[in-house]
């Protein structure tokens, strides 16, 4: 149906693709008036494009012919980099709020200086989202070079930290020289600078936090005005319904978990619905009575034993869905970590929420630490949902166009380029058994290897990988 409809109205890539080249020949045709400028007249045009723009019927659209041109030669002037045709257009689909699909080594941390710099000539602000602390100050350091060439701020915010790109000054803490210059601030000052750099989960808690403050004077954020989320597949599609969450201790006995850890454990498959895709799992009837007869009660579901519902109902989740090594880890302290499932890093501090981690804790055997209680929530898909203006870049987006499209509004551009790609991307691999799949997985490492290449696996989980 898509070929056939392709066949008569055309690509509509290409049609996409021939329209933002035409203004990549605008953006060229101004790079000679660039170029000739001086150091100082060249830093004076920051201002220049703000007057105009502060004129009735001056758009950014309009001057991004001229705000691009700029970035490009003040980026090959301060960090000895000049931006590709393909960056260009790369710059203009991010500008317009679109997902930008560039191969990997396409240089996509240059490409957002494009449209990051000409949305922060509004003066509300524009973040730049990554998917960890280190790739924040890494970006900020290096990309806040040429924003101070051209006289803008650069903000970065990470786990309880805040910087401010600061050319004067030497961060002893830092040994890349491309965050050296980040010099410690406030999460208030960080965020009013006028480019500001960080994570998608500092940026949705600031954003709770400042939902919950008593006065004007104590927020952090301003107007969500713009967000270039880099690696976009991964937070709004993968990570989308994964709740940032704000809680407070709350009173529950540890007792209690306990037991019904222990109950739990003695149940069999027999006495449960289990749904492993949703992450569901119920008790049928005779699982019902088996435990009525455990706790010497006639109803389970009477309103007195309300309490008790909601304890074996998360004991049953920790027996069943959650798995030691793979959904989280016990550490050597006797602490129940858990393990991202999309990167597999341990989140060190983050604890399941209505008394799940009490209830793996009891599983495990280790000291049941103190509930909390949710005081505020919000997923990454609401979250960045909120922006006037939103758009993405990632290796891989096409795949998920459709969702794009549908819970975000957001159309996928594929980026040709700058030169041929020498990679080959195969295509998938599907098997109908696991030890199929390892069979041919150990024969293609064995002939890798044979010729001399070091091979990199990734798997599901810790105990996958050992």
């Amino acid at each position: 149906m898509k070929q056939a409809l392709t066949k008569v109205f055309g690509d509509p890539q290409a049609r996409i693709l021939k329209r933002l080249k035409k203004r990549v020949v605008e953006i060229n045709d101004l790079a000679d008036k660039y170029h000739k400028l001086k150091v100082p007249e060249l830093k004076k045009q920051t201002e220049v494009l703000k007057k105009r723009l502060e004129k009735k019927g001056t758009t950014l659209d309009s001057i991004l012919p001229d705000a691009f041109a700029l970035v490009r030669e003040a980026s090959d002037r301060a960090l000895g980099m000049r931006h590709f045709d393909v960056q260009l257009i790369g710059g203009i689909a991010l500008h317009e709020g679109n997902v930008a699909e560039m191969k990997t080594g396409e240089g996509k941390t240059l490409v957002a200086t494009l449209p990051t710099y000409l949305n922060a000539l509004s003066g509300k602000g524009v973040h730049v989202v990554t998917v960890n602390d280190y790739l924040a100050q890494r970006d900020a350091g290096w990309m806040g070079q040429l924003y101070h060439y051209l006289g803008m701020s650069t903000g970065v915010i990470i786990n309880e930290q805040s910087f401010l790109f600061d050319p004067e000054f030497d961060n002893p803490a830092h040994d890349d020289p491309r965050m050296k210059k980040l010099r410690p601030c406030s999460r208030k000052e960080a965020y009013a600078a006028d480019i500001t750099y960080g994570t998608n989960n500092e940026f949705g808690f600031d954003y709770l936090r400042d939902n919950m403050v008593n006065d004007v004077d104590l927020l952090r954020q301003r107007e969500l005005n713009f967000a270039i989320v880099d690696e976009v597949d991964s937070i709004l599609i993968d990570e989308a319904r994964t709740p940032l969450i704000i809680s407070a201790p709350a009173q529950e006995s540890p007792e209690l978990y306990q037991k019904f850890a222990m109950i739990a454990s003695k149940l069999q498959s027999e006495h449960y619905v289990l749904d492993e895709k949703r992450k569901s799992v119920a008790l049928n009837d005779k699982g019902v009575e088996k435990i009525q007869k455990m706790l010497g009660i006639k109803n389970l579901y009477s309103p007195e034993h309300v309490r008790s519902v909601y304890h074996m109902d998360q004991a049953l989740k920790a027996q069943t869905l959650f798995k030691r090594d793979k959904d989280y880890v016990v550490t050597t302290g006797n602490e129940v970590v858990i393990v991202d499932e999309f990167t597999g890093r341990l989140m060190n501090g983050r604890r399941y929420n209505e008394g799940l981690h009490q209830a793996i804790e009891a599983k495990e055997g280790v000291p049941v630490l103190q509930e909390s209680m949710t005081l505020a929530t919000i997923s990454f898909q609401n979250y960045f949902r909120i922006y006037n203006k939103l758009s993405g870049m990632t290796g891989t987006a096409f795949t998920e166009a459709e969702e794009f499209q549908q819970i975000y509004g957001l159309d996928v551009i594929q980026i040709p380029s700058n030169r041929p790609i020498a990679r080959i991307d195969k295509s998938d691999k599907i098997f109908k058994t696991e030890h199929g799949k390892i069979a041919a997985l150990v024969s293609d490492v064995a002939e890798i290897r044979e010729k001399g290449p070091p091979v990199l696996i990734g798997s599901a989980s810790i105990a996958k990988n050992e």
